[in-house]
């Protein structure tokens, strides 16, 4: 493995790796009594204090642990720790709300012997909740670093199926920096900060500015990619820490191996969105939609994000009909302007439509595809060079199931 480091800069998984494998870091979950059976708060702390970003919902009612958490990363532009809890997100509840998480915030600065400010809070659960504050506070006081209860990716999980996490390392400087996350999402997601929480550690030395440069790039390329009902939480939000434990020397836009840092933060989160998109309430396929030939890239995102974001073309994914029309339709609707006559568009290896025109294809084939458990959707405009991929899951019946009961 050494070896390899002082060889290239290849990107390497770390088998099992989640946001607590960067040096430096320690994670971890625990039952306090919001729900039964399952771990409902999780923290993640640094030994020392982190340059921290952030990137938040674009939703105007924004929950309360957000409006928080952006205040203290303000003050100095760095975290030593974070703490969610499950079950209530602690939106639409007042001045109360705010209150209450800088009270969270608080108990966690003491227990750990921070400043409150270095603190982040996080919530995800039911809109319009109280947070229980006698068990936050039972909750807090009991953390333990060095001996967690669960995994942080399980503790912050509601509606997912399954925990979302993974880790990479790289060299940077002749160093070994790890970059590792952990999200949470499944409903209530959609562009433009989907319904989720999505949290990045790295060891590597980043300066404050070029770390929130770095974020807000890299999510627009990747969690601003996926969608799955369309809906944009209040609670939505990204957090990036940078403690510096590898030792590299302090990376910006100048530093020579800057893209290398980059690369490795954009893998990270283009396989947690993935997750996301993969894990969407009640889905049963991942969607990829490529487009490419578009006027330039802005314009493929547009269109990339109107085909992930149809409701019919989620629909007949579930239903495993290659109803190309569908397709077309959403790229005809997305505001995009293109010659139709240049279009094509194919599932897989599939070509359905070619130069505006309908293709024969083999029915039986297309629908052994679509009933697989990964569906990759193409289109290509004759426009430019400009190019771009979005992500999303079917919608089934299962979805309506899970959402029409969400607070029993």
């Amino acid at each position: 493995m050494e070896e390899t480091y002082h060889k290239q800069t290849e990107i390497i998984h770390i088998e099992d790796g989640s946001v607590g494998s960067p040096n430096g870091f320690k994670t971890g979950g625990q039952n306090i009594g919001l729900r039964t059976g399952r771990p409902d708060m999780g923290w993640i702390y640094s030994e020392v204090p982190a340059s921290a970003a952030g990137v938040y919902t674009t939703n105007v009612f924004q929950a309360a642990p957000l409006q928080v958490t952006q205040a203290g990363i303000a003050k100095e532009k760095k975290l030593q720790a974070i703490l969610v809890n499950t079950v209530s997100a602690n939106s639409c509840t007042g001045e109360q709300g705010i209150d209450n998480a800088f009270m969270t915030r608080k108990w966690m600065a003491e227990h750990l012997g921070i400043s409150d400010h270095l603190v982040g809070v996080a919530s995800t659960g039911v809109i319009g909740m109280q947070l229980p504050m006698d068990k936050m506070e039972h909750g807090i006081t009991g953390i333990a670093l060095d001996a967690p209860e669960a995994p942080f990716e399980e503790a912050i999980l509601t509606t997912d199926t399954k925990p979302k996490h993974l880790a990479v390392q790289f060299e940077i400087d002749g160093k070994k920096v790890t970059i590792g996350g952990a999200c949470k999402g499944s409903g209530m997601i959609h562009p433009n900060m989907a319904t989720m929480l999505g949290f990045v550690t790295t060891d590597a030395a980043v300066e404050p500015d070029a770390l929130s440069l770095a974020l807000k790039s890299v999510v627009n390329q990747t969690f601003n990619r996926i969608t799955v009902d369309g809906d944009t939480s209040t609670n939505d939000m990204v957090l990036l820490l940078a403690n510096g434990q590898a030792e590299n020397h302090q990376l910006n836009e100048q530093h020579p191996e800057w893209q290398t840092f980059l690369n490795g933060l954009e893998h990270v989160c283009q396989g947690l969105a993935k997750f996301i998109a993969g894990d969407g309430e009640g889905a049963t396929k991942l969607i990829e939609v490529q487009v490419s030939g578009a006027k330039d890239d802005h314009s493929a995102e547009i269109i990339s994000k109107s085909i992930i974001g149809s409701s019919l073309v989620k629909t007949a994914v579930f239903g495993s009909d290659a109803n190309w029309g569908r397709v077309i339709c959403a790229m005809g609707y997305s505001g995009e302007h293109f010659d139709t006559n240049k279009v094509s568009m194919a599932l897989g290896d599939f070509v359905l439509f070619k130069d505006g025109m309908p293709v024969d294809f083999n029915e039986e084939q297309a629908k052994a595809y679509l009933d697989g458990d990964s569906v990759v959707i193409k289109t290509k405009l004759g426009e430019g060079f400009g190019k771009a991929v979005a992500w999303g899951c079917d919608l089934t019946y299962n979805y309506v199931k899970i959402n029409a009961s969400y607070r029993s």
